[in-house]
């Protein structure tokens, strides 16, 4: 709810900080007090469109801030997190600044945000019902949202809201495989000789390392089999190393025991060396037999590396990664001639979906014309002690078109009304403005108190043309709105100030030649004589004190 109103340099308002609680408060005063300027004020910090003649004159700004405390989870905190605003539990504080040449700025708790979003946050937590523009239920965009609160409707809702995204995926899943489909098939020529070229490659992982490391080998081949030969020459040219040092070996072990073991390290070493040499010589006899001189394999080897490698600069991939390419190009040839069935798979999966979109869709429907019946009974009651007996009010749920089906469901809902018997029904906002409206938003706010997302309603003159038994009806049911939500009324008639848990009285007052704006919150003594005036006039006499007196309970 509205918790605070601070206004500064706005139109004849110089300075004027406000507070507010729960219920039902009502602004009174004479014609031409400024009750409109506060009203001005109020919309300004909500977004509203802003004009340099709400500068007072003389300075060089105005400023309104208007600071709210909605419940946890309300769709104005949701909407500030949604922009990495997230206030947590804390009151919101809109300010709104406005230069005298007509630019403004806008800020939630001291965060410049654009004047849209502080419009939007405003509409999250006010609605405005005057005499020339109302805010809320005028939006048709609403009235579908509005009805299934009414009716209670979250869990149907939720059921097409899923069946719904089950069809959307269902759709695009067939649409996506009906895409690629078409794809493959205006490519099948490229995709198959890419496929058989690859096959008669037949390319082997690893194989690129391999060959690279082949074709080394046999360039340098004359060189490692020198190499190897003097190598060969070296262990052997004065008889076997092997044979030299299990000779030396065996010289030692003769007399090992004589040594008292000092010889033990020597014997053990040359039987190591002994065995190593047998070793080497035995690798390098075959090393030297697996060198390959054969020019004709070198030139194979050769053919199949560079085949390889011109295969994957031709595919803009590593050698290794032609046997992968050649695996899927072999999947996408699979599919290609297997896709009409996989198509026809999800085109029945689509239809099933639509088909439980569909039956949960007209499930909700059925839900929403009772709910809507309900509501047109409600609303119906609350016109007649409004002086909107021959009004007819009625909601209007119908069928869209396909296209326009949405997780929603099927259906359009509209808030119509027809003023005069006989006369066709038409959209709420098209009705007579002025009080008339206002009261016909009053009996609809009366009905959706519960259900309303937003906090607090003001309404400007709801009482305009009317008096006697039905302002007491409009002072009656706002009484009663206000037990749900914050209820903030400008009026002019006593019947509804009675009925305020919190009373001020706007006025204006003259200082230094200037004229200035006040509003001041009246104790209940103070209120008995407001409405007493508001009775009899300029002249408050002890009569029209009673009356007020009997009025206010």
């Amino acid at each position: 709810m509205l918790i605070s109103l601070s206004i500064r340099d706005v139109v004849l308002i110089e300075r004027l900080d406000l507070s507010f609680a729960a219920g039902l408060s009502v602004f009174t005063g004479e014609t031409g007090a400024g009750k409109s300027i506060l009203l001005d004020s109020l919309g300004l910090a909500l977004g509203a469109r802003a004009e340099s003649g709400l500068v007072r004159h003389g300075v060089a700004q105005a400023s309104v801030t208007a600071e709210f405390d909605p419940a946890p989870g309300h769709p104005a905190r949701a909407l500030l997190i949604e922009q990495d605003m997230d206030a947590g539990d804390a009151p919101l504080v809109l300010r709104r600044v406005l230069t005298a040449d007509g630019r403004s700025r806008a800020y939630v708790n001291d965060q410049p945000v654009s004047v849209g979003l502080l419009r939007r946050v405003g509409d999250e937590l006010v609605e405005i019902h005057g005499q020339f523009e109302s805010h809320g239920l005028l939006d048709s965009t609403t009235h579908l949202g509005v009805l299934d609160a009414f009716g209670g409707l979250a869990a149907p809702k939720a059921r097409t809201t899923a069946a719904w995204t089950g069809w959307r995926a269902a759709k695009t899943a067939r649409a996506e495989a009906e895409a690629s489909l078409a794809k493959a098939r205006a490519e099948e020529e490229t995709l198959r000789q890419m496929f058989e070229d690859l096959d008669e490659l037949d390319p082997k992982p690893g194989e690129e390392a391999a060959l690279a490391q082949s074709r080394a080998v046999m360039m340098h081949g004359e060189k490692l089999l020198e190499a190897m030969n003097a190598a060969q020459t070296a262990l052997t040219e004065r008889g076997e190393v092997e044979a030299a040092l299990r000779s030396a070996q065996r010289s030692l072990a003769r007399v090992a025991e004589r040594a008292e073991g000092k010889l033990d390290g020597v014997i053990a070493a040359l039987d190591r060396a002994a065995v190593e040499a047998a070793e080497a010589t035995g690798l390098l006899e075959r090393a030297s037999a697996e060198i390959d001189l054969d020019p004709r394999h070198l030139e194979k080897v050769e053919e199949r590396l560079f085949a390889l490698r011109s295969a994957a600069r031709k595919h803009a991939v590593s050698a290794d990664e032609l046997v992968l390419l050649k695996d899927r190009l072999g999947r996408q040839l699979a599919e290609l001639e297997g896709g009409g069935n996989d198509l026809a798979r999800l085109a029945r999966e689509e239809q099933a979906a639509r088909t439980a979109y569909v039956e949960q869709a007209r499930a909700l429907s059925k839900s929403r014309c009772a709910a809507a019946s309900a509501l047109d009974t409600a609303v119906a009651a609350e016109l007649p002690p409004l002086k909107l007996e021959k009004a007819r009010f009625q909601t209007r749920v119908a069928p869209q078109d396909e296209a326009a089906w949405g997780a929603g469901g099927l259906d359009s809902v509209g808030f119509e009304v027809a003023t005069n018997p006989g006369s066709p029904p038409g959209p709420l906002g098209k009705i007579a403005s002025g009080g008339e409206l206002s009261r016909f938003m009053l009996a609809l706010k009366v009905v959706l108190a519960r259900v309303s997302p937003t906090p607090t309603i003001v309404f400007d003159e709801v009482d305009s043309g009317i008096g006697g038994a039905v302002a007491a009806a409009v002072g009656e049911r706002l009484g009663r709105l206000a037990e749900t939500l914050q209820i903030l009324v400008v009026t002019h008639s006593p019947q509804v100030a009675a009925r305020g848990a919190h009373h001020y009285r706007v006025a204006k007052t003259e200082s230094n030649g200037a004229v200035f704006t006040g509003v001041d919150q009246l104790p209940a003594s103070a209120r008995q004589e407001e409405i007493a005036r508001m009775l009899s006039g300029e002249t408050v006499t002890d009569h029209a004190r009673a009356a007020a007196a009997a009025l206010m309970g």
